[in-house]
């Protein structure tokens, strides 16, 4: 009867015994610790995959992109010291490309709100960039 106790009670609490009287986890117990480690090395993988995109089409990841965009912003606004900038989001990949023509970067989206040349606020206003290798070479959302 105590061999059969024992048995129930391994088999219920997931454990073995070693010949030193070590216990050790049985498969069964370690299968799903095994398979959520297996499903979470995947996804970790899949994300940087995603976060970093190829290279030689998308350039290298802009890791300085509001120093980017606000150097640019300083060329493109009427008064660029007036400017309060909110950011949407990290830099992504994207095509921007039109019929078949390709135009590869990563994309920043914002919003800005800067004085206009009567000196009065804008309000916020949606726009974004393609940056590609450091320099921004698409502005979306102004008027061009």
């Amino acid at each position: 009867m105590a061999l059969l106790t024992n048995s129930v009670e391994r088999l219920s609490l997931g454990w073995t015994k070693n010949s030193d009287g070590t216990e050790w986890p049985s498969m069964k117990t370690a299968r799903p610790f095994i398979l959520a480690f297996t499903m979470g090395v995947a996804l970790t993988l899949q994300a940087i995959a995603e976060t970093q995109a190829d290279i030689p089409l998308y350039g290298a990841y802009p890791a300085n992109y509001k120093e980017i965009v606000t150097q640019w912003l300083n060329k493109q606004l009427i008064d660029p010291d007036s400017a309060r900038i909110e950011w949407n989001g990290e830099p992504k990949s994207a095509d921007l490309g039109k019929n078949g023509e390709h135009l590869y970067g990563y994309l920043v989206n914002f919003t800005v709100n800067a004085r206009n040349r009567f000196g009065g606020y804008t309000g916020n206003q949606k726009h974004a960039v393609l940056i590609r290798n450091g320099e921004v070479i698409k502005g979306l959302g102004f008027g061009y």
